[in-house]
């Protein structure tokens, strides 16, 4: 690729937000004609069941002839949220008694297994 095609993939400054699960990347990235905009990355990992993982990543360019606007409506809805939720997370994931629905799900066959049988009543088929 000639290093003019190179330097729309070209980043001139990044900074990373990790949050758990999901990891944000900002990058200023220069366009063909040397001027710059922001690219903004989700990127969430996902585990399968076999212990393997992958990312879905998610990306938003924004010019800079959208970031007064953006910057206007993007703080307008962050305060909303504070100011109508406050600032503490509200999620049943960060109670203190959380458990993933594989530790829930666990537990239940575990309980399960832990049931006597006496309580069953048999039943004839032939009453069926």
């Amino acid at each position: 690729m000639s290093d003019y095609g190179m330097l729309d993939k070209e980043e001139i400054y990044s900074k990373v937000l990790r949050a758990g699960r999901r990891t944000y990347f900002f990058d200023v990235r220069a366009t063909k004609a040397g001027d710059y905009y922001l690219t903004i990355t989700e990127s969430k990992k996902f585990t399968n069941d076999d212990g393997s993982y992958h990312y879905k990543k998610h990306k938003i360019y924004l010019y800079k002839e959208d970031f007064t606007e953006f910057r206007e409506i993007l703080g307008e809805m962050t305060n909303y949220i504070i100011d109508e939720k406050g600032e503490e997370v509200i999620s049943e994931r960060h109670q203190k008694d959380f458990k993933r629905e594989d530790e829930f799900v666990t537990h239940e066959a575990k309980t399960l297994e832990d049931t006597s049988t006496e309580s069953f009543t048999d039943i004839s088929f032939d009453d069926i």
